[in-house]
């Protein structure tokens, strides 16, 4: 019984920062739902229309196009981050690679061998197409991410727009239609930029400011000019 406790616990403190995170997206989450549904029903009400239940409002635009929209600008940040970096330096942030010579990441995993090869993940060791995808893959994963949460803005903002233009004696308008409007682009620039600015306070803050014990951060006593965490 202390054994399965003990391995619990480890599992905890191996995972923590993962599951902190998740912990606080899943409430967040639930409480954007629950503010989110009243200022559903108090439009829906200026209109004499019954309100929405909770399960009701999260399958409307309302819902999906707020949602989506914001995760489409944090996995876009994601994805130009992580491929920015592969090919751009700044000198002094610990955001940056080394200015000169190449680092662990730039390693050629065709090159492992031995022992190094055995514990290696699976496309590393299967090679060929597997492994060209695999060294990319999280890239990949943001830029997926982000195209599928383009689309799910595109498609709640269609309801959204519809619904408000129907209100209003207009009519529907379609997915392709709404992504033509200047509404979908203001919602989605609106949040891009926010996220750029975001990427480029984190890089430039962190030549001369620090954080003791995060990874995020140089060490304390490293020079301005130091480049990387290390």
């Amino acid at each position: 019984m202390r054994e399965k406790i003990g391995r619990a616990r480890r599992r905890v403190r191996e995972n923590g920062l993962s599951l902190v995170l998740v912990a606080v997206f899943v409430l967040l989450l639930a409480a954007q739902a629950l503010v989110g549904v009243h200022e559903f029903n108090a439009d829906r009400a200026e209109h004499n229309l019954p309100p929405a239940t909770l399960p009701q409002y999260l399958a409307t635009g309302h819902f999906v196009e707020t949602t989506a929209e914001n995760w489409e600008s944090e996995f876009l940040q994601m994805a130009a981050y992580v491929l920015l970096t592969v090919v751009l330096v700044q000198k002094g942030s610990s955001e940056s690679k080394k200015l000169e010579g190449s680092e662990a990441v730039d390693a050629d995993p065709r090159k492992v061998r031995g022992q190094a090869l055995q514990h290696a993940p699976w496309p590393v060791r299967r090679g060929g197409w597997v492994l060209r995808v695999y060294e990319h893959s999280l890239s990949l994963a943001f830029v997926l991410l982000f195209l599928g949460s383009f689309a799910a803005h595109a498609i709640g903002g269609a309801r959204a727009y519809s619904d408000d233009q129907i209100a209003h004696g207009g009519s529907r308008v379609s997915v392709i239609e709404y992504v033509q409007t200047s509404r979908f682009w203001f919602e989605s620039l609106q949040n891009w930029q926010s996220e750029f600015l975001a990427i480029a306070a984190m890089v430039v803050l962190s030549i001369h400011l620090r954080q003791r014990g995060s990874p995020e951060s140089k060490p304390v006593a490293a020079p301005h000019s130091h480049t990387g965490t290390e």
